[in-house]
């Protein structure tokens, strides 16, 4: 589905993704993890084409996206929710969620499409739904949190990137996050591309991953195995991982 073929990316001089190479195949849950500073952020900015590879390839759906401006690739079905949310507060939780649907305004899709996927996230999230008039600004992180997920849900995206989405949220709230991502996974056939702080939760949550150190990948495998990796554990891991694919147990997913 997504292939990224050795891509380097600076800022102005400075080189910040040195040498990437990923693979994500449809329907797949795979996570980024890294210290702060690693290039995690910036590599989900190069894959929505918030920033562009000096040198290296990116191809979704066999297409060619390097140089793509970030419009055309949430058109071809990529939507990125970025690190702390970036709701616009200003304006109502309704009028955020038919931001994320511009596009297919645009392109003429139908209105009662795009009231499908407005009800469709309302039914993950009923809280939206009962603050729908509130000001964006006015919700808490976690509902925030919520309406990024939202936004970018109506798009109608097959590929999700998603940046700390557990950042400053309680532990119940992650869970009711984590537990509509599997969902969206499960019942939708939503390809997932994390990026988590909490290493544990990434760990347990998705199949295969990637550690970013300092601008190069450096470990990759499935997450059954990189729990067992000794230098995964000494230099990320403060509890040990029984299991990976084990959120029902950490998050009560049982029967999601």
């Amino acid at each position: 589905m997504l292939k990224v073929e050795n891509v380097d990316v600076y800022y102005s001089k400075i080189k910040v993704l040195n040498n990437i190479c990923l693979n994500i195949s449809d329907r797949e849950i795979v996570t980024i993890i890294g210290a702060n500073g690693a290039g995690k952020t910036t590599l989900l900015r190069t894959l929505s084409g918030l920033l562009h590879p000096q040198k290296g390839k990116i191809t979704y759906l066999n297409c060619d996206i390097s140089k793509d401006k970030p419009e055309t690739i949430a058109q071809r079905g990529i939507s990125h929710i970025p690190q702390g949310r970036q709701i616009f507060g200003p304006l109502k939780v309704i009028d955020n969620l038919f931001l994320g649907a511009y596009l297919r305004f645009k392109k003429g899709t139908n209105k009662r499409e795009i009231d499908k996927e407005k009800e469709f996230v309302f039914s993950m999230f009923p809280v939206l739904k009962e603050r729908q008039n509130q000001l964006g600004g006015t919700l808490s992180g976690g509902e925030q949190q919520m309406l990024a997920i939202g936004r970018a849900l109506m798009a109608k995206p097959s590929l999700l990137l998603l940046d700390e989405p557990s950042m400053g949220l309680s532990p119940i709230v992650t869970r009711d996050i984590f537990k509509n991502l599997m969902r969206l996974n499960n019942d939708r056939g939503i390809t997932l591309l994390l990026v988590e702080q909490n290493v544990s939760i990434a760990l347990s949550f998705a199949e295969k991953a990637y550690v970013l150190n300092t601008g190069e990948i450096t470990i990759e495998g499935t997450c059954k195995d990189l729990i067992k990796d000794e230098r995964v554990k000494q230099a990320y891991l403060g509890v040990e991982i029984k299991d990976s694919r084990n959120v029902d147990s950490r998050f009560g997913l049982k029967g999601v």
